[in-house]
């Protein structure tokens, strides 16, 4: 894969990604769900203030410095990808599980930059557009738009159950957005495909030369 490539994959993801987001955020109401496929997938919007699936990270300083930190990592991932994957040849599979992951953390760092500046809250009442400054709070502090839900999986603990017992479970609780999709997917693929993602692949100079060496080593014999 080339750079180029690399940007398409991220400007793909990123424009999926924040569609979905900004429909969620200007049509939903806090904590409003709609089933899309039975009971197992919904649609439940809800925001976060920090990391990926709805954890937390701090409060004020805390989210400022996961929002610098998000932005600093997309930074550095362009350079990696380019100065390392691309130029020393690594497999396009970990190039582009690399693109999802940077696709992902841009993704989640536009909602932290820019939608407080640009939305008013969301509450009982649907979020709207609003004039630069006169959204909801400060840049750098905006709060994560997730979307995706797939409680696939209900019930109760028995009561002899260690810790858990009698209380519900629910599998998966989570509520993601395509960008967490992204970085999730990224990261599990290379781990799970780690032996051949990590393998450099050779260049059609390498393989010319290896032909060479190989037909005067038979010649020669």
């Amino acid at each position: 894969m080339k750079l180029k490539h690399v940007i398409y994959t991220v400007l793909v993801v990123l424009f999926l990604d924040q569609l979905l987001k900004i429909y969620i955020k200007t049509h939903f109401s806090y904590g409003e769900e709609h089933n899309v496929i039975g009971n197992w997938f919904k649609l439940h919007f809800i925001e976060n203030e920090g990391m990926a699936f709805g954890m937390k990270f701090g409060e004020h300083w805390g989210k400022l410095f996961l929002t610098l930190f998000r932005l600093v990592a997309v930074a550095w991932g362009f350079y990696f990808i380019q100065n390392t994957l691309i130029k020393e040849k690594y497999s396009n599979g970990l190039i582009f599980c690399a693109s999802l992951i940077l696709a992902g953390a841009l993704g989640n760092s536009f909602d932290s930059v820019f939608y407080g500046k640009i939305f008013t809250e969301s509450s009982f009442h649907v979020a709207k557009w609003t004039a630069w400054g006169q959204g909801y709070t400060d840049m750098f502090h905006g709060r994560v738009v997730d979307m995706l839900y797939f409680p696939v999986l209900k019930g109760t603990y028995p009561t002899w159950f260690p810790i858990w017992g009698g209380e519900d479970f629910e599998f998966f609780r989570p509520v993601f957005n395509l960008a967490d999709a992204a970085i999730s997917g990224g990261v599990i693929s290379i781990f799970v495909f780690q032996g051949k993602m990590l393998s450099k692949g050779k260049t059609l100079e390498n393989e010319i030369e290896t032909n060479v060496q190989s037909n005067t080593e038979t010649e020669t014999a």
